[in-house]
């Protein structure tokens, strides 16, 4: 079975990541054909990016990273649950990426963007981030506004558009990360 992380990607107060990802998270647990764990950034408190050698080697000197290495090996999926910040991707969650490399690679990844603007640019810039990581970024997203998402910018209440959009992102994560499996588990053959 899949494993699946929920990853909010926001640590500031008063964030609205914690509600999203609930949602993501009570919808995707009722599928019944992957396992999915809301991992909240932060509960690592990762300083910043402090590992005297490249993430690439593997060589990672702090507990912290260890920690976090090891939570994210553990799956096999991800779904980002992000805001968006000045245009991007929020300072922590590109942060906690840098930290790691081959504990990311070969696998799928879905967006949840939430914003002014759906959180689309941060998607976009998580987009490349991925990409570099070998992380297959799957077609659907799922886009939520302050406007019309959050009552008076803070409750958490999704346009009912936005579960069968999720259900798509769900399928597709799985579906990708099903097919990266054997490139995870060293089963492939090279030509």
């Amino acid at each position: 079975m899949i494993d699946v992380a929920i990853i909010i990607g926001s640590t500031r107060p008063g964030r609205k990541g914690e509600a999203v990802a609930g949602w993501v998270h009570d919808r995707a647990v009722k599928r019944g054909d992957a396992r999915f764990e809301v991992v909240d950034l932060a509960d690592f408190a990762l300083p910043s990016l402090d590992e005297p050698m490249p993430a690439i080697t593997g060589q990672y000197a702090q507990p912290h990273t260890h920690t976090w290495a090891a939570k994210i090996a553990s799956f096999d999926a991800y779904v980002f649950v992000t805001p968006e910040y000045n245009h991007s991707a929020p300072g922590p969650l590109k942060n906690a990426i840098d930290f790691l490399y081959a504990e990311w690679t070969n696998k799928a990844v879905g967006f949840v963007g939430y914003g002014s603007a759906g959180g689309v640019r941060a998607i976009e810039h998580l987009r490349l981030v991925m990409s570099c990581l070998q992380v297959a970024h799957v077609s659907a997203q799922v886009e939520l506004s302050l406007f019309s998402d959050f009552e008076d910018f803070t409750a958490f209440h999704p346009a009912g558009r936005h579960e069968d959009t999720l259900t798509t992102l769900l399928d597709q994560v799985i579906a990708w990360s099903s097919a990266l499996k054997p490139l995870r588990t060293g089963e492939h053959h090279g030509a």
